[in-house]
């Protein structure tokens, strides 16, 4: 077996990096990663303006008691007039600041009465005002090449004016089950059979990652079927995920399958638990993960294996989320021969430490603790770990977005 930090730099550079771009409206541009660096193209705010609904004064004319008149009512999205001597402007929440104006008062602190205004509380020079620039200088990097972007990045981007923007394309996944045993949720199901859970979990994980799941497919286990669905994947997909059938049983087709594709086999059989029947290979010059076809397994190698590649693919720049750390809370002691990838839920302690207790049931067909999870625990292999110790921790959000 493959150790597996091994097995997650191959697969994670399996597929490369995207070569070509295309433009895509910004308010389409949700999940995308930019294809170009962007830069500032304006100063942000472009002009000093009020960050309250206030009075603007020149802090010099402020005497207590003094009352200023009210030369102008200038509302945001109009260009106000020039503030004279001794008198004050109504500004509200971003309106320009006049020129000659250095304070802005808030209403809160002013009576005005007959268009006149009395300051009751000494104003303090420059307070409540946006100044030009403040934020983002015109030039200035705003996103790199490889950028996800999310409603963040666009909220910048859309403050900088860009209306497109040039990005990879979506990276197209099929995915295949297989199985005998499975049918479709929906269909009538008899006690030999089982309902198919991972094309939609797959279809589900490759989505929320900004990839589309072109295709979910599945496959009998016959030569015939399994050649068909490959055949269907292979032309129309970027990276195809399978799921089942690649162990060392009878039925176990996927890989003779994939070798009449020209397929060759990178690699096989991970050292990790859950997910030891993993293989990767390639065919029609485009990359096949082979998932085991439990359900958990397949998630967890999804989480650990694909996702890098997946991010690769899509042409991120960043490939691996930052890795985390947490206290394991446990009564049972772990010591497996493989890497162990344990379902758990972080939770912070009273001591602000976080903390992972594992879900009560760990074997690879308890489906519920997916749900109940918050991410991984990594447990290494022929270490033991008892309640306590601090072990890496693979957060969900992070892997799968």
């Amino acid at each position: 077996m493959l150790d597996f930090d091994t097995a997650q730099a191959r697969l994670a550079a399996a597929g490369g990096h995207p070569s070509i771009a295309e433009t895509c409206p910004l308010i389409q541009a949700r999940g995308r990663v930019l294809a170009q660096t962007l830069f500032a193209a304006l100063d942000l705010p472009p002009a000093d303006n009020s960050a309250m609904d206030g009075y603007a004064i020149r802090h010099a004319d402020y005497v207590a008691g003094k009352s200023l008149p009210v030369q102008q009512r200038c509302y945001a999205g109009v260009k106000p007039e020039a503030l004279l001597p001794d008198n004050t402007i109504r500004l509200f929440t971003g309106s320009l600041l006049p020129e000659g104006a250095d304070t802005v008062v808030m209403q809160e602190d002013v009576d005005e009465s007959d268009n006149t205004l009395l300051i009751h509380r000494v104003p303090k020079q420059g307070a409540h005002i946006r100044y030009r620039g403040e934020d983002i200088r015109t030039g200035e990097q705003l996103f790199a090449k490889g950028t996800l972007l999310g409603a963040a990045q666009i909220a910048m981007l859309a403050s900088q004016g860009y209306a497109e923007i040039s990005v990879y394309p979506a990276l197209k996944v099929g995915i295949l089950t297989t199985g005998d045993e499975l049918v479709s949720p929906g269909q009538p199901r008899s006690d030999e059979h089982i309902y198919n859970s991972n094309g939609s979990m797959l279809a589900a994980l490759v989505e929320n990652m900004g990839a589309n799941a072109v295709h979910v497919l599945h496959a009998l286990d016959t030569e015939a079927s399994l050649q068909s669905a490959l055949s269907t994947l292979l032309q129309d997909c970027d990276l195809v995920l399978t799921v089942g059938g690649v162990s060392v049983g009878e039925k176990d087709l996927v890989k003779p399958a994939i070798e009449q594709f020209g397929g060759t086999l990178d690699l096989w059989r991970v050292c990790m638990k859950p997910g030891k029947p993993v293989a990767l290979a390639h065919a029609a010059n485009k990359p096949v993960v082979c998932l085991p076809g439990n359900p958990v397994s397949a998630f967890a190698v999804f989480t650990m294996l694909v996702s890098p590649l997946l991010r690769s693919m899509q042409g991120r720049a960043q490939i691996m989320p930052p890795l985390q750390y947490g206290q394991l809370a446990t009564q049972k002691e772990f010591n497996d021969s493989r890497e162990e990838f344990l379902r758990v839920k972080a939770q912070t302690n009273t001591k602000g430490l976080t903390q992972l207790t594992p879900y009560p049931q760990q074997g690879s067909g308890i489906i519920s603790s997916l749900s109940w999870a918050s991410g991984l625990a990594r447990i290494p292999a022929n270490t033991s770990v008892k309640n306590g110790d601090i072990v890496p921790y693979y957060d969900f959000q992070h892997w799968l977005a």
